[in-house]
C-alpha cells in the first residue's frame, strides 16, 4: 500500500488508518492490527503536523512481518521525549512507537526522511 498524504487533508490520518486495517484484515495474532493503526496515526500525524509538509505513508505486509513507513521531506529528525506533563498532549507518539513496536527507525533521505516501524505478525 503506497499513499500520498497532503497536509492540508484533514482525512489523511483516519482515511490511512482504514487502508491499513483493511490491508491486515486478516494478518497476525488478534490485537495486531490494532497496533499497527496505531502506530501507523503516530506515523502520520506527526509527519503531517511537524513538518508542514506533505508525506508518502508506505506499508508492506506479509504473512510474518508489516512494515510501515511514512516519508516527509524535512530533514530535522523526530526526537523521542516524554511529555512535559500529564495533561500534555504532544510528545507521546514516538514513545508509543518505541514501545510497542518490534524495531522502529529514522532513515535519512538526500530531502527528508523516513520514520519506519515493523511488527512481526506472532509476536503477544
Amino acid at each position: 500500500m503506497r499513499r500520498d498524504l497532503d497536509r492540508a487533508d484533514l482525512g489523511a490520518v483516519p482515511r490511512a488508518r482504514r487502508e491499513l486495517r483493511e490491508l491486515l484484515r486478516h494478518w497476525g495474532r488478534p490485537g495486531r492490527s490494532e497496533i499497527a493503526e496505531l502506530l501507523t496515526s503516530e506515523l502520520v500525524t506527526n509527519a503531517l503536523v511537524h513538518t508542514d509538509e506533505d508525506a508518502v505513508l508506505t506499508a508492506v505486509v506479509s504473512s510474518d512481518a508489516l512494515r510501515v513507513e511514512v516519508r516527509d521531506f524535512v530533514a530535522r529528525c523526530p526526537r523521542v521525549r516524554a511529555p512535559d506533563t500529564g495533561d500534555d498532549t504532544h510528545g507521546r507518539g514516538l514513545v508509543l512507537v518505541q514501545s510497542l513496536a518490534d524495531a522502529w527507525g529514522v532513515r535519512p533521505h538526500d530531502i527528508g526522511k523516513s520514520v519506519w516501524f515493523e511488527l512481526g505478525a506472532e509476536a503477544a
